[in-house]
């Protein structure tokens, strides 16, 4: 039985995954124990996804038990915590050297637009991990750490996009695209999207400046120390991070059905007003959903800017917030107090410069 709505028709599989996005969307900022559980609470959401959309096959298992690890998320997040475990004190003398000889709002804007700009290259999961190893040593309070974090996790999910290798993303869309007529190599992204990009980590990194600049008084350099954690500490944050990753993976195959359906040949201007929801929804789930040789390449544009910007909004939105957000104990909340405003303020500014100005730069690459 289906319930026509004009031209499409709304069945019963459908309102149960609607409702489904709506507990993803609600719950963690209303219930404290989804709050303080949310890896658990994902994962049976997306069990429950799969299950309305009768997506439970061998193959869907496979990839949420082995994808986490094959796609080097869980293994760099293990490996770079041990790094950082047994390196801790050679690093702590290095950034208490680096803190004394830059003005803090200098330090913010580095620390923001390098790790956005060379996401790209070592990946948004190492430039994650360095990110809260380097927050942890700020003479911050917690409040603005957790500011100063979500602001880096815009500009490295915006950064990671240059290249195939920087996010799960990039590497949909390049190898979506490699074919005729766009013929998308290693510097597509690069090409097609670039100037907006950098000019995005670089007016984020501006912001961070300022904003946690004035925000802070009270502490020193001299009072800051690495957030001490035993090894196990290191492999339950791992566990953690495999069991989110593992969950956006079931979550992402029972929706496809909603994204097929009713985001798929929308509007390009629509599209990137609609790919909001990549604020609770893997982004690379989004992108192998969308992205398709036939769109033009405004569309594509359209597409990703929306998927890019949108998923630093929310912790479930990027690999890097689900990191950071895990080692600095940031609640659901916390996040979005901060996340939804910058998400909206960069999907507005974005949208003015794309489809009022129509400015749509290409790199000569």
């Amino acid at each position: 039985m289906t319930f026509p709505i004009g031209i499409v028709d709304i069945a019963p599989v459908d309102i149960g995954l609607f409702a489904i996005f709506l507990l993803v969307l609600i719950l963690p900022f209303r219930v404290k124990r989804v709050e303080h559980n949310l890896e658990l609470f994902l994962f049976v959401m997306g069990a429950a996804a799969a299950t309305i959309a009768s997506k439970w096959d061998l193959e869907l298992v496979l990839t949420a038990v082995e994808e986490p690890i094959v796609k080097g998320i869980v293994p760099a997040v293990l490996i770079a915590g041990l790094v950082f475990f047994y390196g801790r004190r050679p690093f702590e003398r290095l950034m208490r050297r680096f803190l004394r000889a830059v003005p803090l709002k200098l330090a913010v804007f580095l620390i923001v637009a390098i790790l956005g700009l060379v996401s790209s290259i070592i990946t948004a999961i190492i430039a994650a991990i360095f990110l809260v190893e380097v927050v942890n040593l700020m003479p911050l309070h917690r409040r603005e750490k957790v500011h100063l974090v979500i602001i880096a996790c815009f500009g490295i999910g915006l950064g990671a996009a240059l290249t195939p290798i920087g996010e799960p993303l990039s590497t949909i869309a390049v190898v979506k695209l490699a074919g005729a007529p766009h013929h998308a190599g290693f510097w597509y992204l690069m090409k097609h999207l670039g100037v907006l990009i950098i000019a995005g980590v670089l007016g984020v990194a501006i912001f961070g400046m300022f904003y946690i600049g004035k925000r802070t008084a009270g502490v020193h350099a001299a009072d800051v120390h690495l957030v001490e954690g035993g090894v196990t500490e290191v492999f339950v944050r791992a566990g953690k991070v495999y069991a989110f990753v593992a969950a956006l993976f079931l979550l992402g195959a029972g929706m496809e059905v909603l994204i097929s359906k009713y985001f798929s040949h929308v509007p390009a201007a629509a599209l990137f007003w609609v790919n909001m929801i990549s604020a609770i929804l893997d982004n690379a789930t989004l992108t192998a959903a969308e992205i398709a040789p036939a769109l033009t390449q405004a569309q594509i544009n359209a597409a990703l800017y929306g998927l890019l910007i949108s998923g630093g909004m929310l912790i479930p939105g990027n690999i890097p917030n689900i990191i950071s957000a895990g080692k600095l104990r940031i609640t659901s909340s916390e996040w979005a107090r901060l996340g939804v405003v910058m998400g909206l303020v960069l999907n507005v500014i974005y949208f003015i410069i794309i489809f009022v100005l129509r400015f749509h730069p290409v790199l000569p690459i």
